[in-house]
């Protein structure tokens, strides 16, 4: 039975991996993700010449070009091999490959129509990511995004009332009334908060501005309640403890930047952009679809949910990505603010 797209794709990823030398080690812990890197400076790949070769097997050669394209083509499993170990795996990737490449042709398995059909939809697929890329994503605009922007979030946000607030988080309705005792003989809320057992008391309690909803509900109304730079009397009970709240500052709130929500707006107009081609093109050219299943569950008949998953940045899923999340619905013009206490 033929491989699927995506179990080609998962083989694609595996062999990767194992080229790198890295699939053990990332199998080593699988309860639990890997760190993240360390935060260290960008280290920036040198200029190198296209034509330069890297790699010979036989009287075949491998060159700088043929990597930056295997770079393009294996994006995503690169980001989850450390950038100093990269070159090396893409390098032993290609080798692995071309000496595939040379056994499958020794073994005569380049010919015949069923190779010469893969041959085709393969070519099929670049064509398709060649005129996404040309002709959707790159041709997005910063005119375009600002206009977004405008529509999206600055038309939409709705100011609403936002509060910052420490917490002192603790077990028993005891301990949190004497808290309260030292702080009404001029203790320092910060200094106490390290007592907390929620981990925001390593920053003084503070807990950043919210709105309402974002906390549970007898925290929400005692921090409310309170006028800046007041603390709870009385301890608050929750579902987590005791708390001791004490509210630092009020505010109307505002629609996020441009820059923090750039990543999610360019994926929705790209992908408005993709839908608005694909109808275009259904115009243009006669499609007729013979014997497609009717009723609840099917694909729609313009094609939007067509497959058109395009290695690296173009499309991600069965719609045009930009390499960010969010690809789906357009963002939020409310900032996310806050976190729950804890």
């Amino acid at each position: 039975m033929p491989l699927s797209l995506t179990a080609r794709t998962a083989i694609s990823a595996a062999a990767l991996l194992l080229a790198a030398g890295v699939f053990g080690a990332r199998a080593q812990d699988t309860a639990q993700p890997a760190p993240p890197p360390a935060a260290t400076a960008p280290t920036s790949e040198p200029t190198r010449n296209p034509t330069d070769v890297v790699a010979r097997i036989g009287d075949q050669t491998i060159t700088e070009e043929d990597l930056t394209l295997a770079r393009q083509e294996f994006g995503s499993e690169l980001e989850q091999i450390p950038q100093e170990q990269q070159r090396s795996a893409l390098i032993d990737a290609l080798v692995n490959m071309r000496l595939l490449a040379v056994a499958a042709r020794d073994a005569k398995l380049d010919q015949g129509p069923e190779f010469e059909k893969r041959v085709e939809f393969i070519r099929m697929q670049a064509l398709r990511n060649a005129y996404v890329e040309a002709e959707i994503v790159n041709s997005l605009t910063p005119d375009e995004i600002q206009k977004g922007y405008e529509t999206l979030i600055l038309s939409q946000h709705k100011p609403e009332e936002q509060i910052r607030a420490r917490h002192i988080l603790v077990e028993t309705k005891e301990e949190a009334q004497k808290l309260i005792e030292e702080l009404k003989g001029g203790a320092a809320f910060e200094e106490l908060a390290k007592q907390s057992k929620d981990p925001s008391g390593q920053n003084g309690g503070d807990l950043g501005f919210f709105g309402k909803g974002q906390m549970v509900p007898p925290f929400e109304a005692a921090a409310l309640a309170l006028q800046p730079g007041a603390f709870t009397q009385e301890p608050v009970q929750s579902e987590f403890g005791w708390h001791v709240i004490k509210l630092e500052e009020k505010r109307m709130s505002e629609p996020p930047a441009l820059a923090e929500v750039e990543g999610e707006l360019r994926n929705y107009l790209v992908r408005q952009k993709f839908e608005t081609v694909m109808a275009d093109l259904r115009t243009r050219y006669a499609v007729e679809i013979l014997g497609r299943p009717e009723g609840p569950g099917q694909p729609p008949a313009d094609g939007a949910g067509d497959p058109a998953s395009v290695t690296g940045p173009a499309l991600v899923g069965d719609q045009p990505q930009t390499g960010t999340t969010g690809g789906g619905a357009a963002p939020s013009p409310d900032s996310a603010t806050g976190a729950q206490p804890q």
